[in-house]
């Protein structure tokens, strides 16, 4: 420590030190700002790591600890029951009157055997009956579809044979109707089991096929949907408004033993939050890499507001296409400063802004674009403005190599993609509505691990594309999918694609 008898009485030197001083001050902020961002890393790398993945906690996750928790009250209540020999105090839980119309009926009669009345002995008459419905099932069952085409000739001349063509197939010569095709693509891509282990599934009822089986029936299946899956992209294109995400697609690459790191990309339309009359709809496709290149083949001549995260690979197609403009998303703001919240003032105020343009989107969800517009002119704008004035006042005083730094500029940076939503009530406050139609693609890369070729990666995203919108329209994938391959096996003309389309079944 510095004391008085240590300062020198010549004024140059008392002006050297003080220079000293001030350059090892800057020095310490530096180290300082240094030392925060690697703590910031830290403390992200073990939230990633022990924590929770994002803001929320994840659904699925959610409903298993959920299902934990009512599996073993169940026991206990019952146990409880069981011990005491006394009616429960809550009322038993019943299904009764909501089982669908639409499944068979088996009707048991549960019925006395002696119809003597035990008082007197007359005969007993009914008076009503107590009827209970429960829901049972059959298991997987297997059976065989046998085709038979009689052969006829003619006595006279005995030359001419007469027999009805074959019905067409997905698999010519082999073993799987269209029924069984789409259970397999269903059971991979909406219900993520891999070929293996529906191979094992099948084996149990004593069908042995080879997984090698299943993958020729997939990709012969995928040949017929492709056209369905770019109709729907086409029809993307022609949108005003569009939802843009990426995420990568493990890729096995041959002969250097190990995969590489391929891409689906996803566009996305959902009219619905203004109240517009498209069908919502989204188009996966696969590409090697993630050039920015890939989304401007991808669109074509697509002219409107592309809504995005911050990749930059948006920003250089926007660069290149006047045509096209960028709407960011606030989710991905938002989520910079929620890492930082539990250590940043700063970031726990930006939170709270942000939180209020949401609540005021939760009103507006619904309403017709202009009136959107007009909510978020009155009331949205100026909270965006002051948030802009704050950001930039607090980017000042904060190092340029803090993660609150880091933060700040990647807002500020993409500000006016950001406010676009102002003067445009079409336009959402996010993207998360791409971000969803994502999250099965996820799932699916979990338990698949990656995709056999380039090839298969784009067999993934046609196939992923229509089960996707089948989920969307509310239709089941597999009734939707056995007709459209029946179908299309049968010649349904090419340029008549877009009666097949499931929001059109919807």
């Amino acid at each position: 420590m510095l004391m008085e008898a240590d300062l020198p009485n010549d004024v140059e030197a008392l002006r050297a030190l003080v220079l000293e001083q001030a350059r090892e001050l800057d020095a310490l902020k530096v180290f300082q700002a240094e030392v925060e961002r690697l703590k910031a890393i830290i403390d992200a790398l073990q939230r990633h790591r022990f924590g929770r993945r994002s803001e929320q906690l994840d659904p699925d996750q959610f409903e298993l600890a959920l299902e934990e928790v009512e599996t073993a009250l169940a026991e206990a209540e019952h146990a409880r029951d069981k011990a005491s020999r006394a009616p429960a105090e809550r009322p038993r839980k019943t299904n009764r009157g909501s089982l669908p119309a639409h499944l068979e009926r088996i009707e048991q009669i549960v019925d006395v055997e002696d119809k003597a009345c035990p008082c007197c002995g007359g005969a007993l008459h009914q008076i009503g009956e107590d009827v209970a419905e429960r829901l049972d099932v059959v298991p997987t069952t297997f059976r065989v579809l046998v085709t038979r085409r009689p052969r006829y000739g003619c006595r006279s001349c005995e030359s001419a044979v007469v027999q009805a063509p074959a019905p067409a197939r997905i698999v010519e010569g082999g073993i799987p109707t269209e029924t069984l095709i789409a259970q397999v693509l269903v059971a991979k891509y909406a219900d993520h089991l891999p070929l293996y282990r529906q191979t094992q599934i099948y084996a149990r009822q004593g069908i042995q096929l080879d997984r090698s089986t299943l993958a020729d029936w997939v990709g012969r299946a995928a040949w017929y949907l492709r056209p369905l899956r770019d109709h729907i992209l086409e029809r993307l294109r022609r949108s005003e408004r569009l939802f843009a995400d990426e995420t990568t697609a493990p890729v096995l690459d041959p002969g250097r033993g190990r995969t590489k790191t391929g891409q689906i990309w996803a566009y996305a339309r959902d009219d619905r939050p203004w109240d517009g009359g498209a069908p919502p709809m989204v188009a996966y496709v696969y590409a090697a890499d993630r050039k920015g290149e890939r989304a401007e083949a991808h669109l074509g001549d697509f002219a409107g507001i592309l809504q995005v995260d911050g990749y930059g690979g948006y920003a250089a197609l926007a660069k290149r296409r006047q045509q096209v403009s960028l709407a960011f998303c606030w989710a991905h703001v938002r989520r910079k400063f929620y890492e930082l919240a539990g250590t940043s003032p700063v970031a726990t105020e930006v939170l709270r802004r942000i939180a209020q343009l949401y609540a005021i989107e939760d009103e507006v969800r619904g309403a017709p674009a202009e009136r959107r517009r007009q909510i978020r002119v009155e009331r949205s704008r100026v909270i965006v403005d002051e948030l802009r004035h704050y950001l930039e006042a607090r980017n000042r005083q904060v190092s340029a190599k803090a993660k609150l730094g880091e933060a700040i500029r990647y807002a500020l940076t993409r500000w006016e993609g950001l406010s676009r939503f102002l003067d445009n009530g079409r336009v959402d406050l996010d993207s998360n509505t791409v971000e969803r139609s994502i999250r099965p693609l996820a799932l699916n890369r979990k338990n698949a691990l990656f995709a056999g070729s380039d090839e298969g990666g784009d067999n993934w995203a046609v196939i992923a594309t229509l089960i996707e919108n089948c989920k969307i329209s509310g239709i089941n994938p597999h009734t939707w999918l056995t007709e459209v391959l029946t179908k299309l096996a049968n010649g349904h003309p090419a340029n008549s694609v877009g009666e097949l389309m499931p929001w059109t079944v919807a």
